[in-house]
């Protein structure tokens, strides 16, 4: 981790004659035996907070105090106080990264400060503002650890050859102690806590409590919370350094420690195998307190960083159990879990870790198709590749001033706009092949409403409907199938666009049917003949062979059209 504001670091204090009566920051200036610390999820305007991201930040804030607690034994306490809504900033994402690493700090923690007036009033203990970011500071995937390159996306991240811990080079962490106003400022960025790596919470405590406080890393270096913790495993593995502690003004005693701090010290739980392949039985391998015995066990998993946690039941017999399931999984996926246990004398714990399961164990897992993050990261770094070898680029090939079209579209850097009218229409170059996957990422720039793809399958023309706003519901369809437009038996119920959101969607056509797919999901998959599908007369266009986009009262931007053939069927039926 990286820290703004470095203190020089004077001669060591010699070993104090009594106990201090309050610990201080690192200078002296500031009493820091109660830091209160505001801990704020911060959101750029083009994006959407993770659905869960109460329970991610809320355990972090936990871990952080059962350090603190254990660490300081009662001569400095921590508090968190996390917001009960993120922050959406005022900038989107492109803005806030104009600059490097100690640009986005300044910009998202003085945007932070200013809006919720931090340090402003009168105050009880040592005010310290801790912002997790949803970004970081250059274009990453923290849930595949790959970021965009002008060759499509590789890995970055810590990863030793068994496990992921934070600390990618796109993150850009950072902290400040500004002892003039007598506060400190930390920000975590997206890779150092949204998932949750082991050692991810001690990033957390690094940044949101250390070095906003004026801690330095120690010299040299070791396993400590402020030097290289976060490397080699969960902050209940770590430390603070007794002679920082010193310096801070209070001398360590040794005093037992509570049966709650010694399940938060002494409890793992480690996956194995640790790169597990498609198709292995997948376990947490649990360490526990001597005599401790286990009241309840819940251990969850996810699969994507905005997919819903799965429960997984447990059983065990006798005072405890030495393993828990995780289960199967049937392909190269990355995995984030938690799991939570409560004690018979009433102590709690929990854990979140994360792994991927590879196929080959030092080959980095890169994504088969585009996340919604990714969809967004590609075009952010400006990469023009097609997503599938063979591709074509209809974007490029469109020749504005000649293509037939209904409405005025737009074309600038590169992106094409289509108009704000019912029934706007485009036809694409040239005619498709007897199979294909049409791919296209779009931004509606107004309340989404109805996108279209026209497709051909056999001599038969129909359309994709996407999003068609209905009574404050999306609906997404093939138009037409016997005769029937949107409300038939492949109508999708359910927001598939946000405005100003980036998605990736998909049509697939074979002999076998159609499969439609936003974001990597599939919304519509139609078995069926040629002969079923019709175009109405609405959406035709001059060229009966052609492909062509549309829009229906709503602009949307076209980011990215591509057209890939698919030589043979079975490949073609593949989802």
């Amino acid at each position: 981790m990286t820290r703004l504001l470095m203190l020089g670091v004077a001669a060591m204090h010699a070993c104090l004659a009594s106990v201090a009566t309050a610990t201080t920051t690192w200078d002296g200036k500031h009493d820091t035996s109660q830091l209160d610390v505001t801990v704020v999820y911060f959101v750029p305007a083009d994006r959407e907070p993770l659905p869960d991201w109460n329970d991610r930040a809320a355990y972090y804030c936990r871990r952080i105090e059962q350090f603190h607690d254990r660490e300081f034994q009662g001569s400095s306490t921590l508090t968190t106080h996390l917001l009960s809504e993120p922050l959406i900033s005022q900038r989107t994402t492109a803005q806030l990264r104009q600059g490097d690493g100690d640009a986005i700090f300044f910009a998202t923690l003085r945007e932070a400060a200013e809006r919720l007036k931090f340090g402003d009033g009168p105050r009880e203990g040592f005010p310290v503002l801790l912002v997790l970011s949803d970004i970081n500071w250059r274009p990453l995937d923290d849930f595949y650890r790959v970021k965009p390159t002008a060759d499509g996306f590789t890995f970055e991240g810590n990863f030793n050859g068994s496990e992921h811990f934070p600390g990618a080079t796109s993150g850009g962490a950072r902290a400040t102690y500004l002892a003039d106003r007598g506060v400190g400022w930390g920000l975590v960025s997206g890779d150092g806590w949204r998932v949750p790596y082991r050692g991810s919470d001690c990033v957390v405590y690094h940044e949101g409590c250390g070095h906003t406080v004026g801690l330095p890393h120690p010299e040299p270096g070791n396993g400590s919370v402020m030097s290289l913790g976060q490397y080699r495993g969960w902050i209940s593995e770590s430390w603070l350094d007794r002679e920082q502690k010193l310096r801070m003004g209070w001398e360590p005693t040794q005093q037992p420690l509570t049966p709650q701090q010694q399940l938060f010290s002494e409890f793992r739980a480690l996956p194995e195998p640790r790169v597990p392949r498609p198709g292995d039985l997948v376990d947490l391998s649990l360490s526990w307190p001597a005599g401790a015995e286990l009241a309840s066990l819940q251990v969850r998993y996810q699969t994507a960083i905005e997919a819903p946690w799965v429960d997984v039941p447990q059983s065990w017999k006798g005072r405890l159990p030495q393993t828990a399931s995780l289960g199967r999984f049937d392909r190269e996926t990355p995995v984030s879990y938690r799991i939570d246990a409560r004690l018979t004398d009433g102590s709690t714990v929990e854990l979140w870790g994360y792994l991927q399961v590879r196929q080959l164990p030092q080959q980095p897992l890169l994504p088969k198709q585009l996340t919604k993050d990714l969809v967004r990261l590609h075009v952010e770094a400006g990469l023009a590749a097609t997503v599938a070898e063979g591709s074509r680029d209809l974007l490029a090939e469109i020749d504005l001033e000649k293509a037939w079209q209904a409405g005025e579209w737009t074309r600038e850097n590169g992106v094409l706009t289509s108009p704000k009218k019912f029934g706007a229409k485009l036809e694409l170059p040239a005619p498709p092949p007897s199979g294909y996957r049409l791919l296209a990422i779009v931004e509606p720039l107004d309340p989404p409403n109805g996108l279209i793809l026209g497709q051909r399958s056999g001599g038969q023309r129909f359309v994709s409907l996407f999003g068609y706003a209905v009574d404050g519901q999306q609906l997404s369809a093939i138009e037409n199938v016997d005769g029937r437009n949107v409300g038939n038996a492949t109508t999708y119920r359910g927001r598939v666009f946000q405005q100003r959101q980036l998605s990736e969607v998909t049509v697939t056509v074979t002999r076998a049917g159609v499969q439609m797919t936003v974001d990597g999901k599939t919304i519509v998959n139609w078995q069926g003949t040629p002969d079923q599908l019709s175009l109405s007369d609405y959406w035709q266009t001059p060229d009966n062979t052609a492909l062509f986009l549309g829009s229906y009262d709503c602009r949307y931007r076209f980011h990215r059209v591509s057209l890939e053939p698919l030589g043979d069927e079975t490949r073609a039926r593949a989802p």
